[in-house]
């Protein structure tokens, strides 16, 4: 397969672009104009509409971000991947299917899943839980939250697939915010979703892990694997990137007012020339990087709103509500406290979705 914007720089990370094709066949079914979500992802119709071409992550991210907006669908990640065949997912799907066990899957989800999705590391551990944990590399997180909602419906149904059980998480964290998530989250899951938490992560009882599965042949899971790391030797080798290393330095920083490139050169052991120059190789400047990680990140804050605004701006680095103020009003052409009116009404796509009325109910979007 190919990438679109092939560039030079090796560590982008790419998927198969699935979900970003979901996501136009949806809006093409609805009789949706395409072009919008193509024109924002910064695509071409026929790269979208060609299986053989990888997305970059990134991209796809802002495909699922654009075609929610025009569907008029703030959970357009969860309903994606509640219908969809997982048949699609291709090779990481048949060597789970052919696996012996539940955890054997799983381990090999966490060896394989890269090669349909470089952007999102699956870890697998089973201790006192099984536990599946996800994590972004070389992708801002809090840029998404459609793609991380269909991974976790997405290996949720896997797990319930291949042992045919409806297995129920014991507990389902994500890091965004949804301040009042719709009831069929629930349904979905069997547990609450707790948003805003710490990390991306499934956690199901450990006994679960030695569950058989349906379809185990080990003499086809053997012939699968080879497969599978023909194809992931073929994946190009992966790199931290500075841009991941400063988003996970910068708000820790920010508070105190120390959220500087010369302070976060000093952390990473490097001089700000240097930061300066790879960080521009990963096209990307330290000012938009600093721009665009606060205005996420002032999102995320207004979300909770046990926080101030005074806090907020304070956690933002700004010594002023002012500045703050003036900034979100660069960022979203709305004042934090409009932006948090607005995000507390009831969306239309809630009142449209009949089969899971919430009367009387509100929410707020990150």
């Amino acid at each position: 397969m190919r990438s679109a914007r092939p560039r030079s720089f090796r560590t982008i990370p790419s998927a198969t672009g699935g979900i970003a094709r979901l996501a136009c066949t949806q809006l093409r079914k609805l009789g949706k104009d395409l072009r919008p979500v193509v024109l924002r992802a910064g695509l071409t119709a026929q790269e979208l509409d060609n299986p053989t071409t990888r997305l970059e992550v990134r991209t796809q991210i802002k495909v699922l971000e654009s075609a929610a907006e025009e569907l008029r669908d703030d959970f357009l990640g969860f309903h994606l991947a509640c219908g969809f065949d997982l048949r699609e997912i291709g090779l990481v799907y048949y060597v789970m299917a052919s696996s012996a066990q539940l955890a054997d899957a799983l381990q090999n989800c966490e060896r394989y899943s890269r090669i349909n999705n470089e952007g999102v590391r699956l870890h697998f551990s089973l201790d006192r839980a099984a536990t599946i944990g996800l994590d972004y590399i070389n992708v801002d997180r809090w840029s998404d939250r459609h793609h991380l909602e269909f991974w976790l419906v997405t290996l949720v149904r896997l797990c319930r697939q291949v042992t045919d059980h409806r297995l129920e998480p014991h507990k389902l964290k994500v890091r965004h915010f949804r301040a009042d998530p719709p009831a069929e989250f629930k349904t979905f899951f069997g547990v609450d979703v707790e948003f805003g938490a710490d990390a991306d992560e499934i956690v199901f009882s450990a006994s679960v892990a030695s569950l058989p599965i349906v379809g185990r042949d080990s003499y086809l899971n053997k012939l699968l694997r080879r497969y599978a790391e023909e194809a992931l030797a073929s994946r190009p080798k992966e790199r931290a990137s500075m841009r991941s290393n400063v988003e996970r330095l910068v708000p820790q920083l920010l508070p105190h007012g120390r959220a500087s490139a010369p302070e976060i050169a000093r952390q990473l052991g490097m001089s700000s020339r240097t930061l300066s120059r790879k960080l521009r190789d990963e096209g990307v400047t330290f000012a938009d990087m600093l721009d665009e990680l606060r205005a996420a990140l002032a999102k995320r804050y207004l979300s909770d709103r046990a926080l101030p605004v005074s806090e907020i701006a304070w956690l933002l680095g700004y010594r002023e509500i002012s500045s703050l103020t003036n900034a979100f009003r660069r960022w979203t052409g709305m004042t934090p406290r409009q932006f948090r009116s607005s995000e507390c009404r009831p969306s239309k796509e809630s009142r449209q979705r009949a089969s899971f009325k919430k009367a009387g109910r509100q929410r707020t979007e990150w």
